[in-house]
């Protein structure tokens, strides 16, 4: 083991004496060589960009259900991420995701501000979907972090998103947890909250942890305290890691429990009453399976996490990035590095930057924040005081919303009439279709008074998904009427489905 750890490995962790910053005793520190750092990180995007590639074919095929054994994964050659790269790029959204932080970073330094990189995210050229779509569109329209990311402004907010897009932060900030958790706060506000939010502080933690252990069971354990306990995302991940140990040679078993407890998506409003689930807290479940049961084999990681379905490319993604930064680029195994090499260099969708150029502007990054962290810089190693780890504070989303009725529309507004329902919100899905700068204006009245004025673009990369919604309405009966008030020959306005929310009591175990 070429890493140097003066503490006795993360079990010990009790006997630490205190937090970085008290100033009341010797901090823990890891001596680490530059080598192995820089390998580690490397081993960290590398390993997420091969994750996508090997979960690609299945994303969200398999909803609600198991990949069961008998589906093989996709034949794997020295090709098969330039295939990816070649014809269906976007698959890479994890990866060139994080890089708009990190370009962020490389550009303005460790104290840019929130809104350097809420403008990068907000105006980038690349499709989003979600949290992060419903964000955009916020902090196009006005509204600032960490307000677009609010679930009172944003339905989303307990989606996947910034699960998916925080790797940045661990890897930047090797040993230090809290150091992860502070950039997750500013950045992963944008678009998510609540459990949303907690998805990308724990994973980050783990990745931070990482280059601390090679134990992958001490890695999950130890970073899940950085979420506070009363949270039902930490009840969900101590229930996987409680099975886990339950049954321990049975991931499916702990599967059919997550499924039973944890496995309603309750507010993403695509994911209502249907079996689709984006849902950060059960998609995080499914990348502890993947760690736990994966054993610190890389082929069988990600294929338990892929098996588990869903979010299908992005939790092996999370689970080889983070196995990736626990035994570095080097141990990856050799076919999955041969199809990587050959796309090293080539940018990724919508940037310029290649893999390579990433590894180099994280790999300055983490020495930046060893530096701003009391650790030491030298000629051939670091030294990084090792931060116990602190639970960020408790948020969480739509407590006592539940969903009570969907109602299929399809009608443009004016033949909606008035809609009648008894509960405390409401969302209107829907979309515009027409010349491609036609905006529709939308004006929402709720008992008779205009509650939102909305701008609903034709295009794609601007667009919202929801015409309008409204929340923290009193439990009672409403009726809401919408108008369109530029009606356009030109265009169409649909509103497809509406979602009703009551009073409700939120799952848990």
């Amino acid at each position: 083991m070429t890493i140097t750890v003066l503490l006795l490995g993360l079990l010990t962790l009790a006997a630490i004496p205190s937090p970085i910053g008290t100033g009341k005793e010797a901090l823990p520190v890891m001596k680490l060589s530059k080598q192995v750092l820089e390998d580690k990180i490397k081993g960290g995007w590398a390993g997420q960009t091969i994750g996508c590639t090997y979960g690609g074919p299945f994303e969200f095929r398999f909803n609600g259900t198991m990949i069961q054994d008998y589906v093989t994964p996709a034949p794997w050659d020295s090709n098969s991420i330039k295939w990816w790269y070649d014809h269906a790029p976007g698959l890479y959204d994890d990866v060139y995701m994080d890089l708009t932080f990190v370009k962020v970073f490389d550009k303005y330094g460790l104290d840019a501000p929130v809104d350097s990189f809420a403008n990068a995210f907000a105006y980038a050229s690349y499709p989003l979907w979600h949290a992060n779509q419903a964000a955009r569109f916020n902090l196009l329209n006005g509204l600032k972090a960490p307000q677009s990311g609010h679930w009172m402004h944003n339905p989303h907010a307990d989606d996947i998103d910034f699960q998916i897009e925080s790797d940045f932060a661990g890897l930047m900030s090797p040993a230090m947890v809290n150091t992860a958790s502070t950039i997750c706060d500013s950045i992963g506000h944008i678009m998510n909250y609540g459990d949303g939010w907690y998805g990308g502080v724990y994973m980050a933690a783990m990745y931070a942890l990482a280059f601390t252990s090679n134990n992958i069971n001490e890695i999950v354990t130890e970073a899940l305290k950085v979420i506070p306990e009363k949270s039902k995302y930490r009840r969900c991940m101590e229930s996987v890691i409680a099975n886990h140990k339950k049954y321990p040679g049975d991931w499916k078993r702990t599967w059919f429990e997550v499924q039973r407890n944890w496995s309603e998506d309750l507010y993403c409003p695509e994911g209502v009453y249907v079996p689709f689930d984006i849902d950060a807290a059960l998609n995080s479940a499914y990348v502890l399976v993947g760690l736990l049961y994966g054993q610190g084999d890389f082929t069988k990681t990600m294929d338990i996490a892929m098996r588990c379905g869903q979010d299908a490319d992005c939790n092996p993604a999370s689970v080889a990035g983070i196995l990736g930064a626990m035994i570095g680029y080097k141990a990856i195994p050799e076919k999955y590095l041969r199809a990587l090499k050959l796309v090293e260099d080539r940018p990724f969708a919508h940037t310029a930057v290649s893999l390579n150029k990433l590894y180099e502007m994280s790999y300055q990054q983490a020495l930046e924040v060893i530096r701003r962290n009391k650790g030491h810089v030298n000629s051939n190693d670091v030294i990084i005081p090792y931060e116990v780890p602190q639970p960020v504070r408790l948020e969480q989303s739509f407590s006592g919303y539940y969903p009570v009725q969907k109602v299929l529309i399809n009608k443009p507004p004016d033949q909606l009439g008035e809609f009648r329902f008894r509960g405390k919100g409401v969302v209107f899905r829907g979309n515009v279709q027409g010349p491609a700068d036609y905006v529709a204006n939308v004006e929402m009245y709720i008992d008779g008074k205009l509650v939102n004025t909305v701008r609903l673009p034709v295009s794609f990369i601007t667009r919202r998904d929801e015409v309008c919604y409204a929340f923290e309405l009193p439990e009672a009966d409403h009726t809401v009427t919408l108008k369109w008030t530029n009606a356009d020959g030109a265009a169409r306005l649909q509103v497809t489905e509406v979602l009703v929310y009551g009073a409700g009591a939120e799952n848990s175990e």
